[in-house]
Parts: C-alpha cells; sequence; structure tokens
C-alpha cells in the first residue's frame, strides 16, 4: 500500500513518459468522443433520466457529460461510465481481461466538476496526472484480480480503484483515510459475472457505471469517516508482482484501443474481414456461400446471428462480421437498436460459423486472434492469415487515428467547430491554467445547442 500511496502523492507530469503522456490524452478523447456518440442511445438516455431523477440533489454537484443537467457526482458517475460503456468502442487491456477508462475519464471529470470550483482549482497538467494515476492503479489492480479470482469479472470490479486513488489526491485526502477509501472501494467493487453478459447480453455491460458509482461512493462514505478493511488487491504480498514496476513501467503502454464499436473479443475476425475486402473485390453478400470463424473459446461465445437490440449487437460476432460485409465499414450506425433489423445483414449472419481453436485459446489473453476462411458460391476458399485487431500495442492507432475515430463518431452529435475545439483543447490540456473550457466543452448539451 505504501508504495501505492507514494505514487499517488508523488507523481508529477514531467515523471510520466512523453510516450505514455500522448496515450493518456487520446485515452481521454476516445473516451469522451465515445460517450458524445452515445448520446442517441436508449442506454444513454434511460441512464441520464434516472440519475436526474434519482440524484438531483446533493451538497455538491456535477454536469451531466454532454448533456448538462446537474445532479450528485454520484448520479454523474453512475450516467457518464454507463454512457461510456454504451457504445462498446473504448479502449481496454489485455492482462485485466478489461477496461479502465470508460470508469476513470467520467468519473474524474465529475469530482473535478463538483470538487474543483467548477475546475478553476485544478490545472490541465494536474488532471492528466490524475488521470495517469487513476489508469495505472486501475489496470494493475485488474491484474491483481485476475491472478487472484477463481472467475472473470467485469471491469467495474477494478477500475473504481483507481478513481479513488487519483479522487484522494484531487480531495486532498489523509493518508489513513485514503487507506479507507480503497478498502471500500474494493470491498464494494462490482464483481458482476462478466461471462453471464456475453452469454445474455444487456444495458449493464461492463459495469462502468456501477465502478464509477463505488469508486465515489468509496470517497464519500471514507470522508465521513466510514472505515474499510484493507484493500488485499493493493496489499497482498501474493498480489505484489502487480505494484513492483509501478512508476518504472507504465500499463497505460499496453493499452489496445477499438476501431469498431463491439467486444475487443470480435475485432480481431473484422481486421481480417476489413483485409480481405481490400483485397477480394468478390467477396460480397450475393457471391458468399459460408464464413468460418475460427477464434478463442470467449470470443467463441459470442455467436450473435440474430441480436434483438444493439447491446446484443455490440456483443456478438457473426452480426458485426456480416454488416461490415454488407456496408464495408461497421461504425455506430451498423450495430444500432435499428440495425438489427436490416434482412441484408441478417440473411448473411446465418452463413457464418463460429469455432472454437484451441490454439488460439491457449494464446489468449495474451493474445487476441482469429482466422476467418470464407467460402464463394464458385466454390473458391479465402482464408484470412491469423490476425490480431488493430489498435493492439504491436499495431497501435497513431493520434491521428484516434482523432479520425473521434471526428467519424461524433459527426452526427457535434458541430465540426465542436468537434475541433475539443480535439484542440485536450490536445493542449497540459498548458491550460485550468479544466474551465474542457468542462464547458464536455458539459453541453449538443443535442439542443
Amino acid at each position: 500500500m505504501s508504495k501505492v500511496f507514494g505514487f499517488n502523492a508523488g507523481l508529477t507530469y514531467k515523471d510520466i513518459p512523453n510516450h505514455t503522456k500522448r496515450l493518456v490524452k487520446s485515452s481521454l478523447l476516445d473516451i469522451l468522443g465515445i460517450i458524445a456518440a452515445s448520446t442517441k442511445n436508449i442506454t444513454n438516455k434511460n441512464i441520464r433520466n434516472f440519475a436526474s431523477v434519482y440524484y438531483s440533489s446533493a451538497p455538491k454537484l456535477s454536469r451531466i457529460l454532454f448533456d448538462g443537467c446537474s445532479v450528485s457526482p454520484l448520479g454523474a458517475a453512475w450516467a457518464g461510465g454507463f454512457a461510456a460503456d454504451s457504445l462498446d468502442a473504448h479502449e481496454g487491456h489485455f492482462l485485466s481481461k478489461g477496461h479502465a477508462g470508460a470508469t476513470v475519464v467520467p468519473g474524474l471529470l465529475a469530482l473535478v466538476d463538483a470538487y474543483a470550483d467548477q475546475g478553476r482549482d485544478i490545472t490541465g497538467e494536474e488532471f492528466l496526472t490524475l488521470l495517469t494515476i487513476a489508469y495505472e492503479t486501475s489496470l494493475r489492480a485488474g491484474v491483481a484480480l485476475m491472478a487472484s479470482a477463481s472467475d472473470y469479472h467485469a471491469s467495474g470490479a477494478f477500475s473504481g480503484i483507481g478513481l479513488v486513488a487519483a479522487g484522494a489526491r484531487l480531495l486532498q485526502l489523509e493518508p489513513v483515510i485514503q487507506q479507507h477509501a480503497l478498502g471500500i472501494a474494493e470491498y464494494f467493487a462490482p464483481r458482476c459475472p462478466m461471462m453471464r453478459l456475453v452469454d445474455y447480453p444487456t444495458n449493464l455491460r461492463d459495469a462502468h457505471g456501477a465502478g464509477a458509482f463505488a469508486g465515489i461512493n468509496a470517497l464519500f462514505m471514507a470522508q465521513s469517516g466510514i472505515t474499510g478493511a484493507p484493500a488485499e488487491l493493493l496489499v497482498s504480498d501474493k498480489l505484489s508482482q502487480a505494484w513492483q514496476s509501478l512508476g518504472q513501467k507504465w500499463e497505460i503502454d499496453n493499452q489496445y484501443y477499438k476501431t469498431w464499436p463491439v467486444c475487443r473479443w470480435a475485432q480481431p475476425a473484422l481486421t481480417a474481414v476489413e483485409a480481405m475486402l481490400e483485397l477480394e473485390v468478390d467477396i460480397q453478400p450475393d457471391n458468399i456461400e459460408t464464413i468460418k470463424i475460427e477464434t478463442f473459446h470467449e470470443s467463441m461465445r459470442l455467436q450473435g446471428h440474430s441480436p434483438k437490440n444493439a447491446d446484443e449487437a455490440q456483443y456478438a460476432l457473426a452480426f458485426p462480421v456480416a454488416a461490415m460485409i454488407c456496408y464495408g465499414q461497421l461504425g455506430p450506425e451498423q450495430v444500432s437498436d435499428e440495425s438489427v433489423n436490416d434482412q441484408a445483414i441478417l440473411a448473411l449472419s446465418q452463413r457464418i460459423n463460429i469455432v472454437e481453436s484451441q490454439v488460439l485459446s491457449e494464446r489468449f489473453p495474451a493474445e487476441i486472434l482469429s482466422v476467418v476462411e470464407i467460402t464463394l458460391k464458385d466454390s473458391r476458399v479465402i482464408r484470412s492469415p491469423i490476425s490480431q485487431a488493430k489498435g493492439d500495442p504491436a499495431l497501435p492507432m497513431t493520434k491521428q487515428d484516434i482523432h479520425h475515430k473521434f471526428l467519424k463518431y461524433t459527426a452526427d452529435i457535434l458541430t465540426v467547430d465542436q468537434q475541433y475545439a475539443l480535439i484542440d483543447e485536450v490536445e493542449s490540456l497540459e498548458t491550460q491554467p485550468n479544466m474551465v473550457k474542457l468542462l464547458s466543452l464536455v458539459t453541453m448539451n449538443p443535442l439542443v445547442s
């Protein structure tokens, strides 16, 4: 625990390697773009209504992202985490088998909005430092959880711990209060059974809303004098390996970024299909007899030939592959509630067979891989190599790729001026004397502006 405390208290922006600084800003912009892009979907609308009804009053208030309604920080955390989770396009991390940004970005912004005098008391440089702390602590807690738990939990089980680490520094909590807050966050962490969600997709997703709520709730409880048992993921000698390189190596560097708004486990197959479409003009829906996808066990569980809603479409494999082939691309509109009734996609989806490859299962989670084989009606067979997803650390997305994704995802939500203002603010954030402009950009309601 002392190593974590020392890192949280002592880290400065100049201590962070330049490559990692770039990734932190890319992660911030990526999550903000996803939350903005999700504002029209049903889950986002419902969670914003929920927060405005049940969390409308508090001594301190935060504004819901890309909405502007003032609610308690707990409500803003619920809404922001759920919104980021409702469009499955956010970054993730192999060894934790999960994600941090969809929790820590909206959660930390809610705290800054409420407790730093609406952003005037914290510099952009300090915010990026806090965000780095939140990512590093979350991801390492996730690695520790994977090493100690007997089953696979949603990301909210560990991401709220990173929010507490950064939030404790923001709120200037004494070490003993920080210790209790971390213990409360771990004790009340939403250890949701993730494979149940994969088998039965719903709005609950990867529990990022619950993780953000649990993190902020833990800070408030500890401030109020509630004690918490030591956070085992941080203090257990058996799990110390996860923390030994804290401050020397950066888990943020090991994150992947998604090109498409579907589960990461589907993206190696999509990467293979995209390459096949570029090389073979005859890969058209009417020319295809069958498609076989060989993949690892968890990806095979996605299936999803006939999703009933956007949640099922984004936690599917067959439907997104069929959509990409039918339309030559895969964006939010191809996995929306409306798209699940697209007869062309559904017809092709039924001709896709998804099977487990024992070899690829053995290479998971360190590697996320798939092979796609397309049999055409003229009997030709086109087979991809073993493919990993675009955006993996070995095939990284550039800063320009992140900007392109942000512009594409927010094109129908933000004006061009708003899009570029947000890009410019994030890219120059370390030079900004406060958070006022960024907060104003991300708490406006684009649907009425």
